[in-house]
């Protein structure tokens, strides 16, 4: 009767507060004196301290201003996954959602942390995850504006190497020509840039003038293609004419300008399209 007069008190006179410590029991919770007032673990009898969580069995409930969970001698508590969640996100800082990712598991794991009352772990490693997630968050506008300042730079700058070189190989292209005009007198000038390279029979089949990267019929270095064209033989035979065009792979990305060379050695350059005899020298 005493017992069932506290429960349907909505305070809790002095008269009955000695009973209900005895019993284990608060009017706030369902639990009885066999449960664990944090968990609901079922606590075995002369049992100290909860086998789940470590709640020493008597302590107040969490709603109490006061509540300190006092934890089993022994207990290790373990460590927050939102806490790691924080830092591996936050080792990705360079990466917007990882950075943002990092910063809500770094509060959400310190509040755990906090709420415990010792049975989790990693408020290092939570802090750890937070500021690197804060660093990325902050410096991602920084990088995007570095980025769109650098990258048209270094594409322009590409560009500029992979026309260097393009002027470089129609340079070796007229050196080798005319080296092959002079070794095979008859023939003049080759049908193919492959004429050019190594093999057999040798002779002007195979005049070995260049290496395989250059003789070939239709080469490809450094974002350019070379197209080769021998002049029509007179009547002895001799090609007495060649022309060598350079073209970017794709406009504007692997190369601007468009080159011409041929028999003369006068390397021409044209902006609009493929150069020709006409174009501009270089």
């Amino acid at each position: 009767m005493a017992l069932d007069s506290c429960r349907n008190l909505s305070y809790i006179p002095r008269k009955c507060s000695f009973l209900l410590t005895f019993l284990q029991f608060d009017p706030r919770s369902n639990f009885t004196a066999m449960n664990c007032p944090y968990c609901a673990q079922v606590i075995p009898d002369e049992v100290a301290f909860c086998p789940k969580c470590g709640t020493q069995m008597g302590s107040p409930l969490p709603s109490s201003p006061h509540y300190r969970q006092p934890l089993s001698p022994g207990f290790e508590a373990p460590t927050s996954g939102k806490a790691i969640g924080s830092l591996i996100s936050g080792l990705f800082f360079f990466f917007l959602p990882a950075s943002i990712l990092a910063v809500v598991l770094g509060h959400l794991s310190l509040s755990e942390i906090r709420k415990s009352a010792g049975r989790l772990k990693g408020q290092g490693i939570a802090t750890v995850g937070l500021v690197l997630g804060y660093v990325g968050v902050a410096a991602i506008p920084f990088i995007l504006i570095i980025a769109a300042i650098a990258i048209p730079n270094l594409l322009r700058a590409k560009m500029a190497a992979n026309e260097a070189t393009a002027i470089g190989a129609l340079r070796t292209y007229s050196y080798a020509l005319s080296t092959y005009s002079s070794t095979c007198p008859k023939i003049g000038f080759p049908t193919s840039l492959a004429n050019l390279g190594h093999g057999a029979p040798g002779g002007c089949e195979h005049a070995g003038v260049l290496d395989g990267i250059f003789a070939r019929e239709m080469p490809v270095r450094s974002g350019y293609t070379f197209h080769y064209s021998a002049g029509t033989p007179n009547n002895l035979g001799q090609a007495t004419r060649f022309s060598i065009s350079a073209e970017p792979i794709t406009a504007n990305t692997t190369g601007h300008r468009f080159f011409y060379v041929d028999q003369t050695g006068v390397i021409r350059v044209s902006a609009a399209g493929p150069a020709n005899e006409d174009s501009p020298p270089l």
